[in-house]
């Protein structure tokens, strides 16, 4: 079987709701880092012959299939086609490990995986909430409701307060880890960290055009102060807006080629797909997935713990990462280095990729072997996927 590497992958920096990249299409979005990623592999637009795309909330200027809308606003050709696929959060996670198999397998030399997301144009939970308001129905079928019984709604914000309770976290342990989030993710910025993996955009406020290159939601002034009185969430609840990942607007992708597709791009890769896995739990505390999907793919791929060096871990609440960190027993030293959605956003369906965009580039520039992501999902679901330097 051939191995899937990555030979390029880029990001734009995050934008808040309503912020910099309100006015740009989520089309528009995806198309333009796709025609980057297609630039920095040096690859001839023709040799690609799938384009994989993660997207949660697929209605609106999201609707009719975004990854062939991303193709046909891109430089790809028209021969190029595109497939749209939402494993919620871990959407364009899965849509790398759809695109990993298929050049694993041979029979696809060329993939390019990412996702798209403009929670500010398609507001989260669009495609639900709209036909329940129109008396069309829910998700929630008789059967789901008969297997969980008084329970009316799978809610990600009831899961994270489970995990609070569970694991016995205070609202210090909450916010301190958000602050963190935010001072490692302004340091990173300072020190030009992400300069490589992201692609400035052009964007209007208030009649001035400049380039949209840093992720907005950063607040490297943040005070455990300032964290601490941001409103709760919930009134009998610990999580504040402070502690949960940011409402955000973005894309990523990544190029993934196999032995094949190297030679015909003649490039050279970032990193190699060592282990893709993904696991399914309790849907209703839902959040927790991530610790059991990491003991299982350690266990597959042959690893221990410490042949890690780095972890990216999604903050879509402060408390999954801390759970994640409590059970696993990782250093918190290799956990999320440059921070997480806390600070620099979570742009649902476009964070798998967004997130290994980053775990590549982090990799080459520490000069460290492996890179471990995995991400909790809507529905009770985590994926993994462990990733060489080359």
């Amino acid at each position: 079987m051939s191995e899937a590497y990555i030979v390029a992958a880029v990001r734009t920096a995050g934008a808040r709701r309503g912020g910099r990249l309100k006015d740009w299409h989520p089309v528009d979005l995806g198309a333009a880092v796709v025609d980057e990623l297609v630039k920095r592999s040096g690859a001839d637009p023709k040799l690609v012959e799938d384009l994989i795309f993660g997207c949660v909330d697929q209605a609106g200027e999201q609707s009719s299939n975004v990854a062939r809308n991303v193709v046909l606003a891109s430089r790809l050709p028209e021969s190029v086609p595109g497939v749209s696929l939402d494993r919620q959060c871990g959407s364009s996670q899965q849509a790398l490990h759809f695109a990993a198999q298929a050049v694993m397998s041979g029979t696809m030399d060329v993939v390019i995986a990412g996702g798209v997301e403009h929670m500010t144009r398609v507001p989260m939970g669009m495609p639900s909430i709209l036909p329940a308001k129109n008396g069309m129905g829910d998700y929630m079928s008789p059967r789901i409701k008969a297997r969980y019984p008084g329970v009316a709604m799978f809610s990600q914000f009831d899961g994270a307060e489970m995990l609070v309770s569970k694991y016995g976290f205070s609202k210090d342990d909450l916010d301190m880890f958000s602050l963190e989030s935010h001072k490692k993710a302004a340091a990173a910025t300072l020190a030009g960290a992400f300069r490589e993996e992201i692609l400035p955009l052009e964007v209007a406020v208030d009649g001035k055009t400049f380039a949209h290159d840093a992720d907005e939601g950063i607040r490297g002034d943040s005070t455990l102060e300032s964290i601490r009185g941001v409103k709760l969430i919930k009134l009998d609840g610990l999580l504040s807006a402070a502690s949960a990942s940011q409402i955000c607007d973005g894309a990523a992708a990544v190029m993934v080629v196999n032995e094949r597709g190297l030679k015909a791009i003649g490039a050279k890769p970032l990193a190699r797909v060592h282990h893709m896995s993904v696991l399914g739990e309790d849907p209703v505390i839902m959040l927790e997935a991530p610790i059991n999907a990491t003991r299982k793919a350690l266990a597959k791929a042959g690893m221990k713990l410490d042949d890690i060096d780095v972890f990216e871990v999604n903050e879509a609440f402060a408390s999954v990462p801390l759970a994640w960190l409590k059970e696993i027993g990782a250093d918190p030293a290799k956990l999320n280095v440059r921070g997480g959605a806390i600070a620099l956003g979570h742009p649902l369906g476009a964070t798998g990729a967004k997130l290994m965009t980053t775990l590549v580039h982090t990799l080459q520039q520490t000069g460290k072997r492996y890179g471990l992501q995995t991400m909790c999902e809507g529905g009770g679901m985590a994926n993994v996927t462990i990733v060489e330097r080359l």
